[in-house]
C-alpha cells in the first residue's frame, strides 16, 4: 500500500507500507499521521491554516485518529461531516491516482521494486498546476452533488 497526500501548492512524500502490514487506527497514526502531519504543519503551510481531508475508511474515521486530529492539526474534516463514500470530493480519487496510475502502468513491472520506483518517479513528475488543477476542482465537483442531490456526477 502507498498512501500520499496533496495541497494545491505540493505533495507530500510516498509512504509506502511493506506487505503483511496491516493498516489499523494504531498503524495509520504511527506510520503516517503522527510523523506526516505534524511535519505537514511546519513545513509545507508553515504554520498557515490548512484543512486535512480523508476519505471514509475505518482507520480515518476513528475515535484515536480524530484525537490525533485535535491535537496535531486544527482544522480537519470530521467524519460526521463527510459522507462515508465520496470520491466526486476527494481530488486524489477524481484527478491525481488516474494520472499516476496511468503513467506507472504504462509499461510491466517484473517486481515490486520496480513498481515502487515508477511509483516515485511518476509522483514526482507531476506537475504543480495539476494539484491546484484538482484542488481548485473541489467547489464545481461540491456543488455538481448538491444540485443532483446526492447522486453521481459527470464534470
Amino acid at each position: 500500500m502507498v498512501w500520499e497526500g496533496i495541497s494545491a501548492i505540493s505533495w507530500t512524500p510516498l509512504i509506502f507500507v511493506l506487505v503483511g502490514v496491516k493498516i489499523n487506527t494504531q498503524t495509520y497514526r504511527e506510520l503516517i499521521l503522527s510523523p506526516v502531519v505534524k511535519e505537514l504543519s511546519r513545513t509545507m503551510f508553515s504554520g498557515k491554516p490548512f484543512v486535512f481531508q480523508q476519505d471514509g475508511a475505518p482507520v480515518h474515521t476513528s475515535n484515536a485518529t480524530h484525537a490525533c486530529f485535535r491535537s496535531n492539526t486544527p482544522n480537519f474534516i470530521r467524519k460526521e461531516e463527510w459522507p462515508p463514500y465520496s470520491p466526486d470530493f476527494n481530488p486524489m480519487d477524481y484527478s491525481i491516482w488516474l494520472i499516476l496510475e496511468t503513467n506507472t502502468c504504462s509499461k510491466s513491472h517484473t517486481n515490486v521494486e520496480s513498481l515502487k520506483t515508477a511509483v516515485c518517479r511518476e509522483w514526482d513528475r507531476i506537475p504543480q498546476e495539476t494539484l491546484r488543477s484538482a484542488v481548485d476542482a473541489f467547489p464545481k465537483r461540491l456543488h455538481a452533488v448538491i444540485k443532483a442531490k446526492g447522486g453521481d456526477i459527470e464534470i
